[in-house]
């Protein structure tokens, strides 16, 4: 026992494990000159895998296009790459002669870019943006899924949508599954409808895909409805904000007592600041009509019912009645029990949106009764 003890101890040293593999370009600790070593063995892998396919060193396929074109290439390498070209290559017997298939119904500069891209995954960028929709439909129909992300990303980040092909391109991400574009296409329609509905596309796509033109009319008829929609809402928030800005307005009239409400109407001492409340100078005008008014019953003058109105809100929304400064809040209180129900429900839904609006835009200046 003692021996094992001596040769296996129970407290051992054990050594950290080696770092994670990382990436060489975003590894802090890699030297400036082993980057650009890296950069130049990526750079001269490139250019032999293009020098394959321009050369068609030892090409075993040749790849007919429109206008009688042909491409020479490697069906081991376009196997490789596409699951469509390694079914079709397997399809056709070889028997020492090269082996043909067609790819028809683009032009023969986007079939050619697109076997450049199946060797070294790279390409030139005024010959991607040239042949986006293009490219777009061949890695769709042979499966060539970051070429596809590849041609969404270019056509969404360098502004080649507009107002006269985003029809075009929409039906094609359509077609070619690309719901991030085709999202793009749709919200770019309803945003520029008018323009749009006036352009070639539209009228192509008119007699083509009818049910297309009517689902895009019934988006651009919901997206008016939400938008009227939500300015109402907004419209009503803003009536709801103003009216607790004016409750909170009649308790600094009726516990400061507001004196300074120019400087519009009046110059203001130095000592003084002008009042920070929007609603108070109605308010206040709206107090002394009803304190000289001689027809203060409720319903008689227009005035003096806006202020009972505002007289029972602000009591709706006071938490403290007994101690309140603001005149009649008790007697509102009381009132409310012999209130008919219709008219309480209507009032306690108008405190609940009015509290609702402000909590939404930050803290209430007094403290509410909860309803």
């Amino acid at each position: 026992m003692d021996r094992r003890n001596e040769e296996f101890p129970r407290e051992r040293t054990v050594p950290n494990p080696p770092p994670l593999p990382t990436n060489l370009y975003e590894s802090r600790f890699i030297s400036p000159m082993r980057r650009r070593r890296h950069c130049s063995i990526f750079s001269a892998t490139k250019n032999k895998w293009d020098c394959l396919f321009d050369e068609g060193y030892r090409a075993d396929l040749s790849i007919n296009t429109d206008n009688g074109g042909i491409i020479y290439a490697h069906a081991t390498i376009l196997g490789m790459s596409s699951p469509v070209f390694r079914s079709m290559l397997n399809s056709k017997q070889s028997r020492g002669h090269r082996r043909s298939i067609s790819i028809r119904g683009v032009p023969p500069e986007s079939v050619q870019v697109f076997i450049r891209f199946l060797y070294s995954s790279s390409y030139e960028e005024d010959k991607m943006q040239e042949h986006a929709l293009n490219l777009l439909v061949l890695s769709h129909a042979y499966v060539v899924p970051h070429l596809k992300r590849e041609c969404e990303r270019q056509l969404l980040e360098r502004g080649l949508i507009t107002t006269d092909n985003v029809v075009d391109i929409f039906q094609l991400a359509l077609l070619c599954d690309a719901p991030r574009l085709s999202l793009f296409c749709h919200r770019f329609m309803l945003k520029h409808f008018k323009a749009i509905s006036s352009s070639q596309g539209w009228e192509a796509m008119k007699k083509s895909h009818p049910v297309l033109e009517k689902q895009i009319f019934k988006s651009v008829t919901d997206e008016d409805i939400r938008k009227k929609e939500r300015m109402r809402k907004i419209n009503e928030r803003k009536v709801y904000m103003q009216l607790y800005e004016a409750m909170e307005a009649l308790v600094h009239i009726c516990k400061d007592g507001c004196r300074t409400i120019g400087p519009c109407d009046k110059v203001l001492k130095k000592d003084q600041t002008p009042c920070k409340y929007s609603a108070c100078k109605g308010l206040e005008l709206l107090i002394r009509h009803f304190a000289g008014c001689k027809m203060r019953v409720y319903g008689g003058c227009k005035n003096c019912k806006r202020i009972w109105q505002v007289l029972e809100l602000h009591s709706r929304l006071c938490a403290d009645s007994d101690f309140c400064r603001v005149p009649l809040c008790r007697n509102f209180k009381q009132r409310r029990r012999r209130q008919k129900k219709k008219d309480e429900i209507k009032w306690r839904i108008l405190v609940r949106k009015i509290v609702r609006s402000k909590s939404i835009s930050g803290m209430p200046f007094f403290s509410l009764e909860s309803s």
